[in-house]
């Protein structure tokens, strides 16, 4: 196995009419493909940012870090409301989905570019409606960067328009 892939990521088996998300939507050709998977007890995801998101020359921008941490914290939302209600990856239910209420994120250290992220998440579940995620993102061994989000079950007024 690859060290730096999911191998059963939650965003593999979302709905396609909610694949689209820039960060982590699988059908967005132009997006971040963010997938998260369990790795024990906490979630884990894989980033290997582009040159484009640079910040200045060596350095990864801060907007895509928030970015990875927005992601990986509905996609362990997801994994985790999954779990508890008694489903897995691939057992043919589908996961729920959730929104971001909230996003606060703690720039540690300069992040940088050419180094595949590894973010690590620590699910809390407040309400059954109402996650929290904390999240820290590590560049090989350095902590650059930790973040919260409060995340709510996405509202059934969340569809797909037609353009």
């Amino acid at each position: 196995m690859d060290e730096y892939v999911v191998e059963k990521a939650i965003q593999d088996i979302y709905p396609d009419d909610f694949a689209w998300c820039y960060g982590c939507g699988r059908l967005n050709k132009d997006g971040h493909h963010i997938r998260t998977g369990w790795q024990g007890e906490q979630t884990v995801t894989f980033f290997e940012p582009h040159s484009k998101y640079m910040g200045i020359p060596g350095f990864l921008y801060g907007g895509a870090i928030a970015s990875l941490i927005d992601c990986h914290g509905t996609g362990s939302a997801s994994l985790a409301l999954h779990r508890k209600n008694g489903n897995e990856i691939g057992d043919g239910s589908v996961p729920p989905r959730f929104v971001t209420a909230s996003l606060n994120v703690e720039f540690l250290k300069p992040t940088p570019q050419h180094v595949t992220l590894k973010a690590v998440g620590t699910v809390e579940e407040i309400h059954p409606k109402r996650w929290k995620v904390a999240t820290e993102v590590y560049a090989e061994e350095t902590l650059c960067a930790r973040g919260t989000v409060d995340l709510v079950v996405m509202p059934s007024t969340f569809q797909k328009q037609n353009d």
